[in-house]
């Protein structure tokens, strides 16, 4: 009976302390899962008024971004450039209304006669569990900046090190799943350019667009800069600054920095707020920076006059057609320049699109896709867009929970890239856990903040929020 009790106690002592270090090991591994081992984290002293912020809990944010912005982006394609109006060669007939949704899909401008190949009607487009989604030009390029962002162990890419990452991870030749200004960017690249003289006006004066640097590809490719920089427009700006520049300039650039202040607002929003109120603050001071001048800040003051009257959104899109592209108000006169498919692809018209799937959307993820993949012109990047920046918002759950299903983790970069590790293979998780670790070394070295690892939070100074036009 003694050696029973003997051995019954070791027994609990040794369960006893097993549980203890499994307790301390999962601990350890739930900091050592967001500690980045190429960065020296400092001592900080947080002050009263820096503003908290949980790391895992916006990882799991930043999953939520991927996985919203990849629904979005390719149920948007689903109707991409099916119509543009009824202006030049091209005429695509009425634009879709909110009755064309679960319906057939009709050809875009360059299709013929075939419908999308991704959905027979205008509906979701999911990829299961067991599925992969594939990387577009609305979540490529976001991949490699945060890519080089890491690798390079920097917060503000230079001009050299962005030529570097695209000369490494573009295709050199179609189809590489390049267009207009991204394409001309790289061309210029290869003789040797580096930003921003990429998107200069000088420079592609002679080739087949002498504006280059109206189109929208910026608008599609630098948002995540925002999400680098929770809380910060200032800073999440300055990051953005290059390669916003290495194919934009006035409007498109203006623009393309509206969505990086609301990706960055999106973490000093009230969260007792609803999703559209926060919505509508973050647009409000993201608007800030437009100039008064501008034609962008007329398109969203016009858009913004016609949700404040109440019109519904498919009349809003239609005075937004009639108004810039048949009248040419408010100094946007792309039609006049007789561009292919009359601007299609320019980020005025797709800005002023996506401003009424913003509004209309209301912070509700599902009727803010719809709206985008229905207003027409190049519907895949306003619904990116918006789609990934409430699903940062709602968050990974949040995101399951709305469509009511579990989806794919897993991306494929190289779908559309190259020579990236594991043969382009990566997954949502991963994906988040780096853009923390971008944030890290953001919050320590531009925000002169702090990184607590035991309680998992960052430290990031508050400024007073003063957000100019831009220039």
């Amino acid at each position: 009976m003694k050696y029973r009790i003997i051995t019954t106690l070791l027994l609990v002592s040794c369960l006893g302390i097993s549980c203890k270090d499994t307790k301390n090991t999962k601990q350890n591994e739930s900091i050592n899962a967001l500690q980045d081992s190429s960065l020296t984290y400092t001592d900080y002293s947080p002050k009263p008024t820096d503003h908290a912020i949980p790391r895992s809990e916006y990882a799991n944010k930043l999953y939520g971004f991927w996985l919203a912005e990849c629904i979005a982006n390719w149920t948007g394609l689903v109707t991409e450039m099916d119509k543009i109006g009824n202006i030049g060669e091209i005429k695509t007939g009425d634009f879709y209304t909110r009755e064309d949704w679960g319906t057939s899909d009709l050809p875009n401008i360059w299709s013929g006669d075939t419908p999308s190949d991704l959905s027979e009607t205008i509906d979701f487009v999911f990829r299961g569990e067991d599925e992969v989604w594939g990387a577009d030009d609305d979540t490529d390029l976001e991949y490699m900046y945060q890519h080089l962002l890491y690798t390079n162990k920097t917060s503000v890419l230079t001009g050299k090190q962005i030529q570097e990452g695209w000369l490494k991870h573009m295709k050199h030749e179609e189809e590489n799943y390049l267009w207009v200004a991204n394409q001309r960017a790289l061309e210029l690249m290869l003789t040797g350019i580096v930003p921003p003289e990429t998107s200069d006006p000088e420079i592609s004066k002679d080739s087949i667009y002498d504006n280059y640097y109206e189109m929208i590809d910026a608008q599609l490719t630098t948002e995540i800069f925002g999400l680098f920089a929770p809380s910060r427009p200032d800073v999440a700006l300055e990051m953005a600054q290059m390669p916003i520049l290495t194919t934009a300039r006035e409007n498109a650039k203006w623009i393309s920095e509206f969505y990086v202040i609301m990706y960055s607002l999106a973490s000093a929003v009230d969260q007792d707020l609803s999703k559209k109120e926060q919505t509508q603050w973050m647009a409000a001071e993201a608007r800030k920076r437009l100039p008064n001048d501008s034609y962008s800040a007329k398109m969203y003051d016009f858009v913004k006059s016609r949700y404040d009257a109440n019109v519904p959104w498919e009349q809003a899109r239609d005075d937004v057609y009639t108004r810039y592209q048949v009248n040419q108000e408010d100094g946007y006169d792309i039609t006049s320049k007789n561009i292919f498919c009359n601007g299609c692809f320019v980020g005025g018209i797709n800005f002023a699109a996506s401003i009424v799937s913003l509004l209309y959307g209301e912070g509700d993820l599902k009727e803010t896709i719809k709206i985008g993949v229905l207003s027409g012109w190049d519907s895949d990047n306003p619904t990116a867009t918006w789609g990934g920046l409430l699903g940062f918002m709602y968050g990974k759950e949040g995101v399951e929970n709305t469509f009511g299903r579990k989806f794919s983790e897993k991306f494929n970069i190289h779908r559309t890239r190259v020579n990236f590790p594991n043969d382009g293979m990566d997954n949502f998780d991963d994906m988040a856990k780096k853009g923390v670790y971008i944030i890290d070394r953001v919050v320590q070295e531009e925000m002169g903040g702090g990184i607590d690892l035991t309680k998992d939070v960052w430290y990031i100074p508050t400024i007073d929020m003063n957000i100019k036009p831009g220039n």
